[in-house]
């Protein structure tokens, strides 16, 4: 592989790998996210209206 090729490829690979690790960060450390989980019958759609 060429020079260019080693350079796309690590560039790349780095880059995706740290989105995921940012990703699963913020989804471990948001505070108070439990708090806007909500079940079905919990949302009103007013569909039955």
């Amino acid at each position: 592989m060429t020079i260019g090729g080693w350079f796309t490829m690590i560039v790349s690979v780095g880059f995706v790998t740290s989105l995921l690790s940012w990703c699963v960060f913020k989804v471990l450390t948001t505070p108070e996210s439990t708090k806007h989980i909500h079940g079905e019958l919990d949302i009103d759609t007013r569909d039955r209206d």
